[in-house]
């Protein structure tokens, strides 16, 4: 199944208190403070759909996590919009978010996986400090990164594929673009570098059931949430973490974010 893109990605109007968007929808900024950052795709996806943002500015001097998932709750039904993705949002029910961290967002498929009538949905365990460590000794000592990685054309997630180049980030052209775009293309900058791109969507499993999957600069993170329901519509969400700007991906303009401590913030929009 090829990913689906046959719509224009937007934002959804209805938004957190220190958002901004642009006259398209395309680009989320924070205007101010933190908390208060979350924002939702406009329109449900579809199956194999990828809600795909950038990374579009960043700003020093802030800590925290850009947060992304899907929730089956309709935007426009909240009322009130949730101060923060996690816990508030997730406290309410039918939805699954995470945080996108510099180093630990594989997910390490568990044995065994309950269905979500077996005492909950079944989640992908993130990879801790350890085992993070453990993971990439691995990979430097037998080169475990699959070697398609490098040479094929598209990313295949279970029957979905979708195009590679749609999925990296490419730097601003400069003196050293040559040697950013290799580091995006390969994956090895942190998630949270400027011009990443970072997007979710989920694969059906069943008739009534589906996957997430959150991939970053094409690479495929793992099955984050086993057994969603799919039979309710399924909104991207998003939490404009820090001082950010985010564009969807398939505009490719501006948006961003804030809050405070030391460490990296972003500035967010859909991308192309």
């Amino acid at each position: 199944m090829e990913a689906v893109s046959n719509q224009f990605l937007e934002f959804h109007p209805n938004h957190g208190t220190n958002i901004s968007l642009n006259h398209s929808g395309t680009q989320a900024t924070r205007i101010e403070s933190f908390a208060n950052g979350v924002c939702f795709s406009k329109y449900p996806l579809k199956p194999g759909e990828i809600f795909l943002i950038e990374i579009e500015e960043k700003e020093l001097g802030w800590c925290g996590h850009l947060r992304i998932g899907l929730t089956a709750r309709d935007p426009k039904s909240l009322e009130v919009i949730p101060e923060y993705s996690i816990p508030d949002l997730m406290a309410l029910g039918d939805s699954w978010v995470f945080a996108i961290t510099r180093n630990h967002n594989k997910v390490i498929e568990e044995a065994e996986v309950p269905e979500a009538g077996e005492g909950g949905l079944g989640v992908g365990q993130r990879l801790g400090h350890r085992e993070e460590e453990d993971a990439v000794q691995e990979d430097e000592d037998n080169n475990k990164k699959p070697k398609t990685f490098f040479t094929d054309t598209h990313l295949y997630i279970d029957t979905v594929r979708i195009p590679r180049d749609k999925l990296v980030g490419r730097s601003r052209p400069g003196r050293f673009s040559h040697i950013l775009d290799d580091l995006y293309k390969t994956n090895a900058l942190p998630p949270t570098a400027r011009r990443s791109r970072i997007g979710v969507l989920y694969v059906p499993k069943s008739r009534d059931t589906a996957d997430m999957h959150i991939v970053i600069n094409g690479e495929d993170m793992g099955a984050s949430a086993k057994g969603i329901p799919s039979t309710k519509p399924l909104y991207a969400v998003v939490d404009v973490f820090a001082a950010t700007n985010l564009l969807l991906a398939d505009a490719v303009q501006e948006n961003h974010s804030k809050a405070h401590c030391p460490q990296d913030g972003y500035r967010l929009a859909p991308a192309a």
